[in-house]
């Protein structure tokens, strides 16, 4: 993954949707401990959520069908990354697993690199058989998935997601919404709303789109479910050793003949103190320093917003 800090951290700080189209070579999926050890952050966090409370994270709205997307999907997985990814069309293999994408049965093929060997099986078999293929999809790659569905007569709706690690929502709150209804929480949101019809227009045609979102945060996790964190988040204090800059890339992969499309979520989390460099420090303050009171309330910065300008001031020397 790939996040663009200039096209993401600007001043005077904005609200607004941010998106560009995607490149005809770029990729929508990062494949789950690419270039990593044996165990790495994404699947064992994912795993643990799915295999301890996947119903907070796997949400869908009665009655919808998720496969002409979620196949999609797999098609291009399959065809990003061949060697990770295979799918048939009917049947999905990664990870030493086999699933059905009809029935959802499930087929060890070998064992995992890491723990006993056998954590993706025995974390799919967990799962209702029609979870299974997206939990194969979610597994072996770093992103989350939900649909954007505008094919219905009134507004695009969120009616099927597949996240596992959100950044402080919850996926149960916001299934089955608008997507102006979705972001209605979100502080200072009146440009997303007013683009929000032209927006969904755009991610449910031809071409791919993708976006970046920031924060900093005090949480070290890559999910950030509420029920499962400390809602006190930095408790009146800013210490730089325990500040995280976590950050998105979100793309769009468009499904038109659906009127659709599978938007993609990844996330990063780094110490704040390693992931600046001197410019980057300066960047981030002037975006602060404009942040509006809302903003910060909802980003939950207001108690540490001058010694992180502070600190980030003292970077930038």
């Amino acid at each position: 993954m790939s996040f663009d800090f200039d096209a993401a951290v600007q001043a005077p700080f904005r609200m607004q949707p941010g998106l560009r189209r995607m490149a005809p070579t770029a990729l929508h999926l990062t494949p789950a401990g690419a270039g990593a050890h044996p165990g790495f952050r994404h699947q064992r966090e994912k795993l643990a959520v799915l295999t301890a409370f996947a119903e907070e994270a796997l949400q869908v709205v009665p009655g919808f069908d998720a496969a002409p997307a979620l196949h999609a999907l797999a098609a291009l997985a399959a065809t990003e990354h061949p060697a990770h990814f295979q799918w048939d069309g009917a049947t999905a293999q990664a990870q030493g697993v086999r699933v059905c994408g009809h029935d959802g049965s499930v087929q060890r093929l070998a064992s995992g690199s890491f723990g006993l060997g056998d954590e993706v099986s025995r974390c799919l078999l967990r799962l209702p058989a029609h979870w299974r293929l997206a939990g194969l999809l979610s597994l072996a790659f770093e992103e989350d998935f939900a649909i954007v569905d505008a094919g219905g007569p009134g507004p695009a709706t969120l009616p099927w997601l597949a996240v596992a690690l959100p950044s402080h929502w919850a996926p149960r709150e916001k299934c089955g919404l608008a997507f102006t209804d979705a972001h209605m929480p979100v502080a200072d949101n009146a440009l997303l709303m007013q683009a929000a019809d032209g927006l969904m227009r755009l991610v449910t045609g031809p071409q791919s789109w993708e976006r970046f979102v920031w924060t900093i945060t005090p949480h070290t996790r890559l999910h950030a479910l509420p029920a499962h964190v400390d809602p006190a988040r930095w408790q009146g204090r800013f210490e730089p050793a325990q500040a995280w800059w976590r950050t998105e890339r979100q793309t769009f992969i468009p499904l038109p003949a659906h009127r659709q499309a599978v938007f993609t979520i990844a996330i990063q989390v780094q110490p704040l103190a390693q992931a600046l460099t001197a410019a980057q420090a300066q960047q981030l303050h002037a975006a602060v320093a404009t942040m509006s009171e809302a903003v910060l309330d909802y980003r939950g910065l207001t108690d540490v917003r001058q010694p992180l300008l502070n600190w980030l001031q003292s970077q930038a020397q």
